[in-house]
């Protein structure tokens, strides 16, 4: 197996004219498809891949993903909690800093626990040594910024200048000291190593990474247990060369006899989900604008943040087909606009508008400016059959303010 071939949700077979909208359908077949490369990462190389619940947390979804991989990395005790309780398996930590009341909390969850810096770990630290109510073992583990970019979009690149994500050589050098006595001290109870420095990017990526990581780091991994490579991996993605994702890990188990932990979001729930959307109405201004029950600014809000422009089924860009729209979402945003496409037949008023691509970094990232109720979710599942799982009423906007 060289590289992958991703296969997209069959959407054509879906009759959207029964969907109520607006509404995600997540497809269980293309879930199924995606866990399957990711298995096959695993069996080829030993490392263990983790759900990162920041791109995907459907928990619908989670008995068919655990049959596959090995638990979930979080951001945040909610996160760490729904792993827990709906996931099982590992529960992997990470995160800019703790808060102190929700410590002992957090180590109910946890399995580990990554501290972004030294000095979070010096504060957290004699709790540890003191010991906490629970049985469970926690490894525990430092962030480190290899200071090597890959990624384009300066928003999502934790390797940037005057990142806050991840402890540079110089601060690490500075607080280990620099022989054997002091590292063992302050080390003492770190077993593992974290970095992350990837988004949407191919195993050439990490292999440029991986040599910075260890021309930087290494000398400090034989004192380590487990390494964990962090997310961004797009695994999935048709094209990516999984022979060399395999080779970049067992040759680093080779140098390194360390467990090896991946934590893509993305690659599990990559082209395995559709938002399905309605025409509402169709205005001029300059040019046909069809105003859709959906937003960009409450349900896609990376069609803004990154910026990005969703495909759409049967549709092409502007003057590809014979009529070309404007989408443009409800709120009062001016800005909410998802972008120009063209289609073969004239839009009206109750036409279904299906955008692609859409299981992550969308439910996980949604909102309700201006009132906007979220999107139903539905799971269609490896039988063709669709049901829903959640619809959302005025009581899901209302609870979350006061």
């Amino acid at each position: 197996m060289g590289t992958n071939t991703s296969k997209k949700i069959a959407t054509a077979k879906i009759d959207t004219r029964e969907i109520p909208t607006p509404c995600y359908i997540l497809d269980e077949a293309a879930f199924q498809h995606n866990l399957e490369i990711l298995d096959s990462v695993q069996e080829r190389t030993g490392c263990k891949i983790l759900l990162a619940l920041k791109g995907f947390a459907a928990f619908g979804l989670f008995p068919l993903i655990r049959q596959h991989l090995s638990g979930v990395a979080a951001s945040s005790i909610d996160e760490a909690r729904l792993g827990f309780e709906e996931f099982g398996g590992e529960v992997h930590v990470s995160a800019p800093a703790y808060r102190e009341e929700e410590f002992d909390l957090l180590l109910k969850y946890a399995d580990h626990l990554i501290f972004n810096s030294f000095s979070q770990w010096d504060r957290f630290r004699p709790k540890i040594e003191e010991g906490w109510e629970g049985s469970k073992t926690v490894r525990w583990g430092i962030r480190v910024n290899p200071e090597h970019r890959e990624v384009k979009v300066p928003i999502y690149d934790p390797c940037s200048p005057y990142s806050r994500l991840g402890t540079t050589l110089k601060n690490f050098k500075d607080k280990v000291g620099n022989d054997d006595a002091d590292r063992d001290s302050h080390l003492a109870g770190i077993s593992g190593l974290h970095f992350h420095n990837l988004c949407e990017l191919g195993a050439d990526s990490l292999q440029r990474t991986l040599a910075v990581f260890e021309e930087k780091f290494g000398k400090y991994l034989d004192r380590m247990e487990w390494v964990n490579f962090g997310g961004g991996h797009h695994i999935t993605r048709p094209g990516y060369d999984l022979d060399l994702l395999c080779d970049i890990i067992n040759e680093f188990k080779e140098r390194h006899p360390l467990e090896v932990y991946l934590e893509p979001g993305e690659a599990v729930a990559l082209n395995a989900g559709v938002l399905v959307a309605s025409v509402l109405d169709i205005v001029e201004n300059g040019m046909e604008i069809a105003i859709l029950d959906t937003s960009a600014a409450a349900h896609m809000p990376d069609v803004l943040e990154m910026p990005y422009r969703p495909e759409v089924l049967g549709a092409g860009k502007p003057g590809e087909h014979p009529h070309t729209y404007r989408l443009g979402g409800m709120t009062c945003l001016a800005g909410d606009v998802i972008g120009d496409y063209s289609f073969h037949e004239p839009l009206k008023v109750g036409d279904r508008i299906v955008f692609l691509d859409m299981a992550h970094y969308t439910m996980v990232k949604n909102n309700t400016f201006n009132g906007m109720r979220l999107p139903t979710i539905a799971i269609r599942d490896l039988a063709g059959d669709i049901r829903t799982v959640r619809k959302f009423e005025y009581e899901d906007y209302k609870n979350r303010l006061s």
